[in-house]
């Protein structure tokens, strides 16, 4: 039986350039989805999978980070003070009891790769996952990572998340090759970044979430810099997987683009329409919308 997963890495030090001047000042990961910014819905997801402790790979202008998952004694004492019983227990159960956050500084932007390395000092040589926040991925049921702990424990190796893409656009992918594509879980045997359509081993591109074996750290400190210049994580696992399992896991669920502005924007329209609160005058303002 696999080691039980209990920590989950956020890498969150990327400066936000595709949404400026939004992000100038403000931390791409805290842009709100309806109510609730981009890193607290990555947030629940682990919470939901069983993860107690988070580490945000951080950079500077990141602070709001830190503080939205802190406690706010003058936001509260207002809010109880002002009877307003239900705003209140959403700013206290941000993080429910038992879950811890710890930060660590990326100080270089040298990639993804470098980004998880960053991390190893407070993983240790446990067994975690990483989530990447920008991958938004919504589902009726169990979430992405739950649905990949409880195959971790069945399957007892590394598993990195994937999706079909359109076999034109594979450049803008990590793109995995296996072995019956068309299973829940496949062995991997490469993984490519980014490879023209021609050069594509499969359609089948990696998602922002990974269930590691603490072998993928040794992987990424022998591993050069490649695509970009950069200590590529994709380079990281393609070295892991010549010697150790490594599966691609196909995941249930609707993933956005949260990175994208056209994303984003899909993000905030499903999940406005789902919402409680106001899905149904939204939905109705929508479809009278000409």
């Amino acid at each position: 039986m696999a080691a039980e997963v209990r920590k989950a890495v956020f890498p969150v030090a990327g400066l936000g350039t595709r949404f400026l001047p939004a992000t100038k000042a403000t931390a791409k990961e805290m842009l709100p989805v309806v109510d609730k910014p981009i890193i607290q819905y990555a947030v629940e997801e682990a919470v939901e999978a069983g993860i107690t402790e988070l580490v945000f790979v951080t950079a500077r202008a990141k602070r709001a980070i830190e503080d939205h998952f802190d406690r706010s004694p003058e936001l509260e004492g207002e809010l109880e003070s002002r009877g307003k019983a239900d705003q209140l227990r959403e700013v206290r159960d941000i993080l429910p009891p038992g879950v811890s956050c710890l930060y660590v500084r990326q100080a270089q932007a040298l990639g993804l790769g470098h980004a998880v390395l960053c991390a190893r000092p407070a993983v240790g040589e446990e067994c975690f996952a990483v989530i990447l926040p920008d991958d938004l991925i919504h589902h009726e049921g169990a979430g992405c990572l739950a649905q990949m702990t409880e195959t971790f424990e069945r399957e007892g190796c590394s598993l990195v998340a994937v999706e079909s893409v359109d076999p034109d656009d594979t450049a803008r992918w990590g793109i995995v090759d296996v072995a019956g594509s068309a299973e829940r879980v496949s062995t991997l045997s490469g993984i490519v970044e980014k490879p023209p359509p021609a050069e594509a081993p499969s359609n089948l591109g990696v998602v922002g979430r990974y269930l590691f074996r603490p072998g993928i750290f040794e992987a990424l400190e022998t591993t050069p810099r490649g695509a970009g210049g950069e200590y590529q994580l994709t380079d990281a696992i393609a070295r892991m997987a010549r010697s150790e399992r490594v599966a691609a896991y196909r995941f249930s669920g609707r993933r956005y683009d949260c990175g994208s502005k056209l994303g984003f924007l899909e993000a905030t329209v499903e999940l406005g329409r789902k919402h409680p609160e106001v899905g149904d005058r939204f939905s109705a303002f929508l479809a009278g919308i000409r």
